[in-house]
């Protein structure tokens, strides 16, 4: 099979960190027997939506895919440009939430062949999903070779911590308001808040392994990729029930997902705040939704698309939800 993966999420030298997650999918498809992957990758930005058009026309004019499958929902309206391949796109959150982006995503999940969600959850903004629209559930997945239990001591000297110090970690920039950095200063207390605004992605997992606990009080998660990276370093995290958090610390011993409540959080925190090395056993959940496991889901639904009769493929209707599979 060879597939076509378009996207204007992708890590460059001046953003390594844009679109770790699609990269990470992308490499773990090319290692799949039987699959060969190219990548079109563009700049973000809507005036870089006809160019990369043209692009696409102008470069694969004459060549062959089984399925061109784009990431993020905008992204879908340029790959359209190509003909011939039946169409996908996974909607990563944003795209769908957005209120100008979210019309384009929804009006083009009607054109394409089929719509992708990282998450159930978030196939629920795509109306009539599982009744009159088939929608897959299609996430990115953790890299668990980057994503590991490290020695805490080890992370904290490296990244010039205080060893005997009391650290939370907020997963994403501040600057971001869906991710509620005002909630997780609220449970703070008397311990340091860490973010990662402006990490280098290959230094993540030492941040998330120097915490003594991942804080996630995010409104809205297209999937929660933090919170499945600090279980498979064994970390403990407080997450609040959006995107994957019930499925994914559900029954793990030390984690919490619960609606924001700063006393009930607080309370949650204090144990692995008062610990010298608190970890949860994480890592077992955290391999059911590795980039490997879930590039397998993504070949599936390439091939059962290909497989299916041009034009019909967009009506029948069932979500496939998100499980171990």
């Amino acid at each position: 099979m060879r597939a076509l993966v378009v996207t204007n999420m992708y890590p460059t030298e001046a953003r390594p960190a844009l679109g770790r997650f699609v990269r990470d999918q992308v490499e773990a498809l090319r290692r799949l027997d039987g699959i060969e992957v190219e990548l079109f990758a563009f700049p973000p930005g809507m005036r870089s939506y006809p160019r990369a058009a043209l692009e696409l026309r102008r470069r694969y004019r004459g060549e062959r895919f089984d399925v061109v499958h784009a990431h993020f929902g905008l992204t879908a309206w340029p790959a359209l440009a190509l003909r011939g391949a039946p169409h996908l796109v996974t909607f990563h959150g944003t795209d769908l939430a957005h209120p100008r982006s979210g019309r384009l995503s929804r009006a083009v999940a009607r054109i394409v062949d089929l719509s992708a969600t990282v998450s159930a959850s978030l196939a629920e903004l795509l109306p009539g999903a599982g009744l009159t629209r088939r929608v897959a559930v299609l996430p990115c997945g953790v890299d668990l070779d980057r994503f590991r239990a490290l020695p805490r001591a080890e992370a904290r000297r490296r990244l010039g911590l205080d060893p005997d110090g009391r650290y939370l970690l907020f997963p994403a920039s501040p600057a971001r308001p869906e991710k509620r950095f005002d909630r997780a200063q609220a449970v703070a207390g008397g311990a340091t808040l860490l973010t990662l605004t402006d990490v280098p992605p290959d230094e993540v997992p030492l941040w998330v392994n120097a915490a003594n606990a991942v804080v996630v009080p995010s409104e809205r998660e297209g999937f929660g990729l933090a919170t499945l990276e600090a279980l498979a370093c064994d970390v403990p995290v407080v997450a609040t029930p959006v995107g994957v958090h019930e499925l994914a610390l559900a029954g793990v011993a030390g984690a919490h997902c619960g609606p924001f409540d700063a006393a009930a959080w607080r309370a949650a925190l204090a144990p692995h705040l008062a610990a010298a090395d608190p970890r949860v056993a994480g890592r077992a959940r955290a391999e059911l939704f590795s980039a490997e496991r879930m590039a397998r889901r993504v070949a599936a639904a390439w091939r059962a698309v290909a497989a299916e009769p041009a034009g019909t493929t967009g009506g029948r209707g069932y979500t496939r939800r998100l499980g171990a599979a």
